[in-house]
C-alpha cells in the first residue's frame, strides 16, 4: 500500500477551493488503495515533517495555487538532499551538486490554467494526479539554481519594469551567459529573462525567448536592447539570445524582478546554473 503525502501550503487563496480539491484527490487515493495523509503546512518545519516522511518512501503531492508554492516545496527539498560542499559523494551526476531529488506530483489549484502544471502538460483534475502518483512515469527535469536567497527557480525570472503610464523602465546590467556577452552594462536594456521553462517567452508580446526547454540541461537567457534609428523617431527593438550552463547578471541599480511569479528586486549581482535532471514530476 502506498503512502500518500497531500501537501498544501497555506495562503490567503479560496481555502474552499483547496479543500474540495484536495479532498477529490485524497478520496481518489483511498479508492485506489492508498493511505493518503493530507497536510496544510504553515511553516518550513511543516513542510520538512513531510518531506522526511517521503524521505522514508511516502509519494508526495503538492497542492499549488502557484508555482510559487511548488517552489517554496522544492526549495526545501533542495536543502534537505543537497549535501555540504565538503561532503558531496564522488557518484553525484556530472554538473550536479545534489542527487536526483524524489518525484512529486502537481495538484494544480489555478483554474486559469496558465500554471506550471499547464505548462509542463501534467494531469490536472483530482482523479488524474491521483493516478499519476501512484504510477510510476516520471519525467526528470532541470533543476534551475541561483546564488540568491532561496536559491532555486523552477521556471524564470523576468527582469524590468514599466512605469504608470506603461512605459518600460530602462535599466543597465552585464549580462553573460557562459562566455557570451548579451549586455556590458554601458546600454540601455527593456527587459531581461532568465529562464528554464516557458513562462516568460512573450512578455507584454515582446517575444524573448524561442521554445526554451526544462529539460535540455541548459539556461536560456536573453535581453532586450532599444535603437533609435538614425534620423528616425522609431525605435527598433533587438534581442540578443544565449543558452549556456550558467547566466550571471550585474545590475547597475536596482532593477525590478519576476521569480516564478513573485515580485522582487535585484540589486547586485546573481548567478543562475542549471543542474541537469535534478528534480521530477509525476506524468500520469
Amino acid at each position: 500500500m502506498y503512502e500518500v503525502e497531500l501537501l498544501s501550503l497555506a495562503s490567503e487563496g479560496d481555502c474552499g477551493q483547496v479543500r474540495t480539491q484536495v479532498r477529490a484527490c485524497a478520496d481518489a487515493l483511498t479508492a485506489a488503495g492508498a493511505r493518503a495523509r493530507p497536510v496544510t503546512a504553515t511553516s518550513d518545519q511543516e513542510v520538512d515533517e513531510v518531506l522526511a516522511r517521503v524521505a522514508g518512501g511516502a509519494r508526495l503531492v503538492v497542492a499549488a495555487a502557484s508555482d510559487a508554492q511548488v517552489r517554496a516545496v522544492v526549495r526545501r527539498m533542495v536543502r534537505r538532499w543537497a549535501p555540504p560542499p565538503s561532503r558531496r559523494p564522488d557518484d553525484l551526476p556530472d554538473g550536479r551538486t545534489l542527487p536526483d531529488l524524489p518525484p512529486l506530483a502537481i495538484l494544480s489549484l489555478d483554474p486559469a490554467g496558465g500554471d506550471l502544471a499547464a505548462r509542463l502538460g501534467l494531469p490536472r483534475e483530482p482523479a488524474a494526479v491521483a493516478a499519476a502518483v501512484l504510477g510510476e512515469r516520471v519525467r526528470r527535469l532541470d533543476l534551475f539554481r541561483h546564488d540568491g536567497q532561496g536559491g532555486v527557480t523552477l521556471d524564470g525570472s523576468l527582469l524590468g519594469s514599466s512605469d504608470a503610464d506603461g512605459r518600460a523602465v530602462l535599466w543597465r546590467a552585464r549580462v553573460e551567459v557562459d562566455d557570451a556577452l548579451l549586455s556590458a552594462g554601458e546600454e540601455p536594456l527593456l527587459a531581461g529573462v532568465v529562464a528554464n521553462g516557458s513562462g516568460y517567452v512573450r512578455p507584454d508580446g515582446l517575444p524573448l525567448l524561442t521554445d526554451p526547454d526544462p529539460a535540455d540541461g541548459t539556461v536560456a537567457a536573453a535581453v532586450a536592447v532599444p535603437l533609435r534609428l538614425r534620423f528616425r523617431r522609431r525605435v527598433r527593438v533587438e534581442v540578443r539570445r544565449a543558452r549556456g550552463r550558467a547566466v550571471t547578471v550585474r545590475p547597475a541599480a536596482e532593477v525590478a524582478c519576476l521569480d516564478d511569479g513573485v515580485a522582487g528586486t535585484l540589486s547586485r549581482q546573481r548567478t543562475w546554473w542549471v543542474e541537469p535532471a535534478a528534480w521530477a514530476v509525476y506524468t500520469g
